[in-house]
């Protein structure tokens, strides 16, 4: 894995507290990811990971807390362009086909009409680009919005557990295209709940239970956890609590 460029921080993240339905789902949480790195956002479901990507994007009302992305507030109209966001969901019309979702989103995003062909190469859907997205597998429909997320040129990309159902083939070659993107500069936020995603990153945030339970790299969370795999180490940091990230932060 390619050592990233050290440079300054694409996202800055101060205090963020969101509540949703009456409940705290994040409490007062605090990183910083440093531009063209692949961070990697890890912890189980229901942890907290999709509303903190939400916030980074500035679709979900926080209640408190500052979070500023590329050197602007969330959600700021200049960032339009520059941010690409993958939901879980895939977000692409099904009764179109790959090409035509993603020359309509191209246009839309006043990305060059060659980006087309360049995504669909990017996420190995060529060969289907003519294809119905209703009449792909889920793996394929799933590729056609990441196609989306790749148009143009953004600076940060914050993509919503993008592998899952992936065969592991696949989920490889994406692996290797985002550290190709990173390499040129780009910033990766990449959710998984599959920890073993963790050796792929520059970077680790483990998140549980609206906690930041560790910032580290995995060689440093593995000394620093007395653990052989990341999987161990976020069990111990389990027990340690949240205070058990300070060392990381």
């Amino acid at each position: 894995m390619t050592e990233p460029r050290v440079g300054d921080a694409a996202v800055v993240v101060s205090d963020l507290r969101v509540v949703r339905g009456g409940m705290e789902v994040l409490h007062g949480m605090s990183l910083t990811v440093q531009r063209g790195t692949v961070t990697g956002l890890l912890g189980p479901s229901g942890g907290g990971k999709s509303t903190l990507m939400r916030a980074l994007v500035g679709v979900q009302i926080v209640e408190s807390g500052v979070v500023d992305v590329l050197g602007l507030p969330a959600g700021s109209p200049d960032l339009r362009h520059r941010v690409g966001y993958l939901t879980q969901a895939p977000s692409v019309y099904p009764d179109l086909t790959a090409r035509e979702n993603l020359s309509y989103f191209a246009a839309v995003l006043g990305a060059p009409a060659s980006d087309v062909d360049r995504v669909l190469a990017e996420v190995d859907l060529t060969d289907a680009a003519d294809r119905v997205v209703s009449q792909m597998s889920g793996g394929q429909h799933a590729r056609v919005s990441l196609a989306v997320t790749l148009l143009g040129a953004p600076e940060l990309l914050v993509l919503d557990e993008p592998t899952v159902g992936l065969d592991p083939v696949l989920r490889s070659d994406l692996w290797s295209l985002f550290h190709d993107l990173a390499d040129r500069g780009v910033t990766l936020l990449v959710s998984s709940h599959v920890m073993d995603e963790a050796t792929r990153c520059h970077r680790l945030l483990l998140v549980r239970e609206g906690d930041l339970i560790a910032d580290s790299t995995l060689p440093e969370l593995l000394v620093r956890t007395e653990s052989d795999t990341v999987e161990e180490a976020f069990l111990k940091l389990v027990g340690a609590g949240p205070a058990g990230a300070n060392g990381d932060r």
